[in-house]
């Protein structure tokens, strides 16, 4: 008998789309690298190596590749719901509901829930002793930042049957109309002024990138044989790079696609039209690649490595700035020097910093992969206004951990989540509730 992962790996149905698997974990180790170059740490704090040397901020149009991992969420989505509603007994539709939101949600939620409360006690712990200076102060802030990615992957999910319905009419007239209203928004935001207009494009541009999954999900992004198949995605990615330099090349954008330091507008937070038209520019380009990418998933060892990585992913990505920060921590322990930032000293440490950043990474996967692989039920009943208020707490409660971080946890230390202040106790009661909610709603049910 095989390894679980060569099993796995071996039954795979020949229809699966092994691309969407390689692009979600590409997409994730981007990231996760991106983060662990881009950290630029001295004893006294942490900054962003994109501020002290500008010119590789070009860099981040190609390592910016979160709008394809929404892309990607979009193709799965799709797939998923409509699986569940073939399976549906009649007039099922809101237990479908909740058995959608569980399902997708388990493998999020279940090790989100797990790196909260695992941070939330330690950081509870460190400052009854007295601790939180210096640069563990700054891990308890910075730790919990990525889960703002959480809080729109959940919204996803959370939208995808209204949205799934709207496509379904309207094909790429859906897509247009959520653009549209990106670039309605930053209309507003920059020629009138209008106040706090800017933050609907969460919704608008991360949205219609997802909803350029479900136009993947139809085959609608590459039709034809041959040359025709690439018509589309070559159109896609040339439009969206033409369109995105112009947007920053003439109007209001910053060129970097991460956020930065100090800027008074950032393409990320919150989204920008250019940010928009960027990921128009990876989706295509990554569709681009999608049949050579086939040819080497064809090979077994290309695609277990794929098989094994998918099934930490999550993990990995939760916990690699804790593994980043615990690398520094541990130099500043041992009183190894941390070079300035950019020097030659500081990239020729950085092989060494990555290296141990990984080796920590892998073990704390080791210790919290299980979590990642919730046993699949059957579909039976469930609610699924329950299941979307479960959704929605959780959405909420992710992103107000996201921007208040387990720093001053005794102070009551709080940060503005849409103009309301929210303190971490509250942020993971309304996580904590949230996700049993959803469990709740949906028990019994999952998406094979």
């Amino acid at each position: 008998m095989g390894s679980p992962v060569r099993v796995l790996a071996e039954a795979t149905p020949a229809t699966r789309d092994r691309y969407v698997d390689l692009l979600r974990v590409a997409s994730l180790a981007a990231v996760v690298l991106g983060h662990w170059m881009m950290a630029a740490v001295t004893p006294d704090g942490v900054g962003n190596l994109l501020a002290v040397v500008p010119a590789l901020q070009p860099l981040t149009w190609l390592l910016q590749v979160m709008p394809v991992f929404f892309f990607v969420g979009g193709f799965a989505h799709a797939l998923s719901y409509r699986s569940l509603l073939r399976k549906r007994p009649e007039g099922s539709a809101d237990s479908v509901y909740a058995a959608f939101l569980r399902a997708r949600l388990q493998r999020l939620l279940r090790p989100t829930m797990v790196f909260v409360l695992v941070w939330g006690a330690a950081a509870l712990l460190v400052q009854l002793l007295g601790g939180g200076g210096g640069l563990t102060g700054v891990t308890l802030r910075l730790v919990t930042q990525p889960l703002w990615f959480i809080g729109i992957y959940l919204a996803m999910v959370a939208f995808t049957p209204p949205l799934l319905r709207l496509h379904e009419r309207y094909g790429w007239g859906a897509f247009a109309g959520l653009a549209g209203a990106a670039a309605a928004v930053d209309v507003l935001r920059f020629a009138a002024g209008v106040p706090y207009v800017e933050f609907l494009n969460f919704a608008f541009v991360w949205l219609a990138v997802h909803q350029l999954g479900f136009l993947r999900a139809d085959g609608r992004l590459g039709v034809g044989a041959g040359l025709a198949t690439l018509r589309r995605p070559a159109l896609l990615a040339g439009g969206g790079l033409v369109t995105a330099v112009a947007l920053v090349a003439f109007g209001p954008y910053p060129l970097s696609m991460v956020g930065m330091p100090g800027e008074k507008v950032s393409n990320m937070a919150p989204p920008t039209l250019a940010l928009l038209c960027h990921g128009l520019w990876l989706v295509g380009a990554v569709e681009l690649l999608r049949a050579p990418a086939a040819r080497l998933l064809a090979r077994p060892r290309a695609w277990r490595t794929v098989v094994a990585a998918n099934g930490v992913a999550m993990t990995a990505f939760l916990w690699h700035l804790t593994a980043m920060l615990g690398v520094y921590g541990a130099m500043l322990a041992l009183d190894v020097p941390l070079p300035e930032p950019a020097t030659a000293a500081w990239w020729a440490q950085t092989p060494l910093r990555l290296a141990a950043a990984a080796v920590l990474t892998a073990a704390l996967v080791a210790t919290f992969r299980t979590v990642e692989r919730p046993a699949p039920t059957a579909l039976r009943t469930g609610s699924g206004p329950l299941a979307a208020l479960g959704a929605t707490l959780c959405l909420l409660g992710v992103l107000g951990l996201s921007l208040v971080g387990f720093a001053g946890l005794l102070e009551g230390r709080t940060a503005l989540l849409i103009a309301i202040p929210v303190t971490a106790p509250a942020a993971v009661a309304m996580t904590l509730c949230g996700w049993l909610l959803v469990e709740r709603a949906g028990r019994g049910t999952a998406v094979r």
